[in-house]
């Protein structure tokens, strides 16, 4: 019974890590419907935010709050990859609404160039990418109203993103001249993030074993998750997201920004993806390749919780979690070790972790086959949307 504990907890945590990946995507996909395929790219962004964190608390003045670092990392985490997400919004998305297709390519190309961007990332690149960014806001801005009122309006606001880039590469390149500036931040290797020491340790309840690293997951998945619900059921901004997505025409006609709710939406599922990059530093190290690792497991949970629906994401996302780990992990055999011969078998062939993960999307597309909606379908105007 101990061993079987063990494993639903085991089993739990996963799933709670995948439950906090998986939530910002699901006001990103869910709500608004945009296939956002660098959701995994902003998940690195908030690890490699903890990993300097960790840095600027390790050395310096800041050492002896070294043991709190994490609290300061994730509202980090959440800045950085919420904006990367509302930068990517307002540049890309926006020009891209209702063109599913066109949107899974622009987002999957954005994902390539953020993992480039960690692995050559120095100050002169970053230096020419603020400036690049900068002067592409700010002209709009800047240049006479009158410019953008003719036939050529779209070429304008193309031809000052291209400019704008032009400058940014031509300052970075010669930057790039000094050492210093020269240098890269990180590496295509993996890195590692230590712990805090109060969150290296574990909890013994009998004969179960709790790390105290992975109970800290959950506990920041259910405050993100009861944060959301709190935002989404009785923040203004979360009631207008919701009306927006049942009806943006009526929305739009009754004075709701509806940009601007598109902007906010985009900013907090992007912010919630940096909060689960946090949380990953904490299972392992991290690298620029590790959004392809949640990416795929986010959008089957989605799917199957329901699109739109946060507590389908969490059954869904927990339910994934604990019988990819029963299984993958071989402790089904050894809580069952009477089971028949025949299933013993096929047991034993999926006991590993991608063989677990090949059955479970199997049973999930099965299961899909007889409830395309998911387990939580949408109803109401949230059909028609």
């Amino acid at each position: 019974m101990d061993l079987l504990y063990d494993t639903l907890f085991n089993g739990l945590a996963i799933g709670s890590v995948l439950v906090l990946a998986a939530l910002g995507l699901a006001v990103v996909f869910g709500l608004m419907g945009v296939i956002n395929m660098a959701h995994g790219e902003l998940m690195m962004l908030g690890a490699y935010t903890t990993f300097v964190v960790q840095n600027l608390f390790k050395n310096g003045p800041l050492e002896t709050l070294f043991p709190v670092y994490i609290l300061v990392a994730i509202p980090a985490a959440f800045v950085v990859s919420g904006l990367a997400g509302l930068l990517l919004e307002k540049t890309v998305i926006r020009r891209l609404y209702g063109r599913p297709l066109e949107t899974l390519l622009a987002t999957w190309g954005v994902s390539l160039i953020l993992q480039q961007f960690v692995r050559s990332v120095s100050s002169a690149f970053a230096i020419g990418l603020v400036l690049a960014v900068v002067l592409g806001v700010l002209f709009p801005r800047l240049s006479p109203a009158s410019l953008w009122r003719q036939r050529w309006t779209p070429l304008v606001g193309v031809g000052s993103w291209i400019v704008s880039g032009l400058i940014g590469i031509a300052v970075a390149s010669l930057l790039g001249g000094v050492r210093v500036l020269d240098q890269p931040w990180f590496s295509a290797r993996n890195i590692d993030v230590t712990a805090p020491i109060w969150l290296r340790g574990s909890l013994d309840l009998g004969a179960l074993n709790m790390p105290t690293a992975r109970l800290f997951i959950i506990a920041l998945t259910a405050a993100s998750l009861a944060a959301v619900m709190w935002f989404l059921q009785k923040s203004v901004w979360g009631i207008r997201i919701r009306a927006v997505t049942q009806n943006r025409s009526m929305s739009d006609c009754l004075g709701i920004p509806t940009e601007t709710v598109d902007a906010l939406t985009f900013l907090v599922g992007s912010g919630l993806a940096g909060v689960a990059g946090v949380a990953v530093t904490l299972l392992g190290s991290v690298g620029p390749n590790l959004g392809g690792n949640y990416i795929v497991d986010c959008f089957m949970v989605v799917v199957l919780g329901g699109v739109g629906k946060l507590l389908g994401t969490v059954v869904a996302a927990l339910g994934i979690g604990v019988l990819s780990y029963v299984i993958g992990s071989g402790s089904l055999l050894l809580v069952w070790p009477a089971m028949p011969a025949g299933l013993n078998e096929l047991v034993t062939f999926f006991a590993t972790t991608s063989m677990a993960k090949v059955l479970v999307f199997a049973l999930i597309v099965v299961f899909l086959q007889f409830r395309p909606a998911g387990l939580f379908p949408p109803k109401g105007r949230l059909v028609e949307a």
